[in-house]
């Protein structure tokens, strides 16, 4: 497949990411461009990646097959209604705006090709996951060049209903989260137990960043991984009981529960 040209409409963190992981996928950075309205951002990452960035969006999308929504929520609605005028049928439109949905979009940028996707913060190390849903414009050549962008920063897995994008906001989106706040009441129970807090937060770190991989690169699934560790009458046992005790797997259910409703309830706020 030929290389897209892609314009970037917000030129932070996330966008800066995917910018990176493309450049390094071979994407020529003649044909990436990128607008961004401070003027110190837009210098910095000129110089870093050698793309073209400008201040104004419209410049950006011209000639453009692809153009990535990286703007903050809030003030998407009024970039989209000045961005209209200057986009052309044939574009696709990628949004990584969260909890806005594709008719929102539709209704400030017109009847458009239009894939929303959820990429996490672990883009940022190129080791993230994205869930992606594409309304009925997108075609399939489309779809490849939506897979190619988001897969510059880890996995890209498609849904075929919108509505489970807030599913994967309740998993993916907000679940780094999840594990840092894991990491840090562990480390504080490390410390609580007469390890220095440094040492502490290594072992928790490392132990994290070791199951993980133990968890992916496995042929078997996380319960079977943990079966396998937890001998019976033994620590790992202790620990385990004493989690489940506490209503531990109905408890990570009602934050997943919480967060896909917020999610829900934002989209409905944010796309008015």
């Amino acid at each position: 497949m030929s290389h897209p040209r892609i314009a970037f409409i917000g030129a932070g963190n996330m966008a800066t990411s995917l910018i990176g992981g493309l450049l390094a996928q071979g994407i020529p950075a003649s044909h990436i461009r990128a607008s961004e309205p401070g003027a110190e951002q837009r210098t910095k990452v000129a110089d870093e990646y050698g793309i073209a960035v400008f201040e104004n969006n419209a410049d950006a999308v011209s000639g453009a097959d692809v153009v990535v929504l990286a703007t903050k929520p809030q003030v998407l609605k009024g970039v989209c209604q000045a961005l209209a005028p200057s986009l052309q049928p044939q574009q696709l439109i990628v949004s990584i705006a969260a909890g806005i949905t594709c008719a929102s979009l539709s209704a400030w940028l017109g009847d458009l090709a239009i894939v929303r996707c959820m990429p996490n913060t672990p883009a940022l190390l190129r080791q993230g996951v994205s869930g992606l849903y594409a309304n009925a414009k997108v075609s399939a050549a489309q779809r490849q060049q939506a897979e190619q962008l988001l897969s510059a920063v880890g996995l890209a897995l498609w849904l075929d209903e919108e509505q489970l994008i807030d599913a994967v906001t309740a998993v993916s989106g907000s679940g780094p989260a999840y594990f840092f706040l894991l990491i840090e009441a562990m480390t504080a129970a490390g410390e609580q137990l007469g390890l220095p807090r440094a040492i502490a937060a290594q072992l928790t770190l490392q132990t994290a960043l070791g199951a993980a991989r133990m968890a992916t690169e496995s042929d078997v699934d996380a319960a079977e991984l943990r079966r396998r560790v937890t001998s019976p009458n033994g620590t790992t046992e202790a620990a385990i009981k004493s989690f489940q005790a506490g209503g531990f797997e109905t408890l990570v259910q009602q934050a997943l529960d919480a967060a896909a409703k917020r999610s829900a309830e934002l989209a409905e706020q944010l796309g008015q």
